[in-house]
């Protein structure tokens, strides 16, 4: 597996498991009604911000998207969001792109990252962050409207670099 930064022609083979996960509902609060075209703005970043795919040969495992979590006095911090193909779930793509993340965010200068929104039912997610060094810092109560659990709390979490 290589993870490397995404180009235009990737956008096309991230889009399939991008709208299956955002019409799944269960991980982002994405709206439900995106086409190719306008979703693209949602996930394929511009600088500073960087979007990168992990591959397989010609086959995108899964995608990450970078960046300021906020612009001017908050751009010290960082965020990122993540998205593995459900065909490649299993396999370690989340760790690695979780990895690389981190050392791409320190290797610019950020002085932390932080996760605004980790879906508490996403227990694989928070699980990987905890062990890659995040912490939960608070949970916003039913911030959330999962499709068949209701509403549930938002993780925000947070790593010092």
């Amino acid at each position: 597996m290589i993870i490397r930064a995404a180009t235009d022609e990737d956008w096309p083979r991230i889009w399939p498991f991008f709208a299956a996960i955002v019409d799944a509902g269960e991980t982002y609060a994405f709206p439900t009604d995106l086409t190719l075209d306008t979703a693209r703005p949602w996930w394929m970043e511009q600088p500073p911000g960087l979007t990168v795919v992990a591959v397989e040969g010609d086959v995108v495992l899964g995608s990450a998207k970078m960046g300021p979590n906020r612009p001017a006095r908050g751009s010290h911090v960082s965020t990122a969001s993540f998205m593995v193909d459900p065909a490649a779930q299993g396999k370690g793509v989340g760790r690695a792109l979780g990895t690389y993340v981190v050392e791409w965010a320190r290797a610019a200068g950020y002085r932390s990252m932080q996760f605004n929104a980790v879906v508490e039912t996403n227990v694989a997610a928070v699980a990987l962050w905890q062990a890659l060094g995040f912490e939960i810092l608070t949970t916003v109560p039913e911030a959330f409207d999962h499709p068949t659990q209701g509403l549930v709390g938002l993780h925000v979490m947070f790593q010092r670099l």
